[in-house]
């Protein structure tokens, strides 16, 4: 009887130490670090040429003038940053702020480059600086350098639930001068467009940047035009 007790006792210790035992292991699997949830990733979509600039293609001709495309500056922002930023303008305006779980998939600057060379490019030739072509000599037009300045690229909060995306861009049209050996600054001009965003989120702050750049984009156009080129 005594080793029958003896038997039973061991077996009671051994559910004991084995119930301990996944206590223990359940709580050190619970101690284990998570893996970091990765951000949302946005871009400006595709954009419909057609829907904005009606009949642009067929304006373009082929003795259009050639447009060289200088890279796009983000002056007021780190170099190579993709975060979102807002603005919370019924609390402090001047305060930049960034998304936490949302990110661009490029550089605003980046963006913006190819955007303009897509959407420029329905109306002229875009060139790049790396681009070593000069007009052929019977035709003595000089071929002009526009240099795009992104001063703001940001969702602006005018209260909680409402937000709109706002894009603003320094433009400069510089060209040769006659002589060549120099630049001459052929016009300036600052564009700005704004979007309603249907949701106070990086969504849609997304979804409104590429609609505000669009506009943006078409205004600094529709300039190029009044100026020749």
């Amino acid at each position: 009887m005594a080793l029958q007790n003896l038997f039973i006792s061991g077996r009671s210790m051994l559910r004991v130490f084995s119930g301990s035992a996944l206590v223990l292991v359940l709580a050190a699997c619970s101690g284990l670090p998570t893996a970091p949830t990765q951000p949302a990733r946005y871009d400006l979509g595709l954009s419909d040429l057609s829907a904005s600039q009606p009949g642009a293609a067929a304006a373009r001709r082929a003795d259009a003038l050639p447009l060289v495309l200088a890279e796009v500056q983000t002056p007021g922002l780190p170099e190579g940053l993709t975060a979102m930023f807002y603005r919370l303008s019924y609390a402090d305006g001047q305060q930049l702020l960034a998304y936490q779980n949302a990110r661009w998939s490029l550089p605003p600057a980046q963006m913006l480059e190819q955007r303009l060379r897509m959407r420029l490019g329905t109306v002229r030739p875009i060139l790049s600086g790396r681009d070593n072509v000069s007009m052929a000599p019977a035709d003595k037009r000089a071929v002009a350098m526009l240099r795009v300045d992104v001063d703001e690229f940001s969702q602006v909060f005018d209260s909680a639930q409402s937000s709109r995306a706002v894009v603003r861009l320094s433009a400069s049209l510089i060209g040769r001068t006659d002589g060549g050996v120099g630049n001459s600054l052929l016009g300036q001009q600052v564009f700005t467009a704004q979007a309603p965003a249907a949701s106070a989120d990086a969504a849609g702050g997304a979804r409104a940047m590429a609609l505000a750049v669009d506009e943006a984009v078409d205004q600094l156009s529709r300039w190029l035009q009044s100026q020749g080129r």
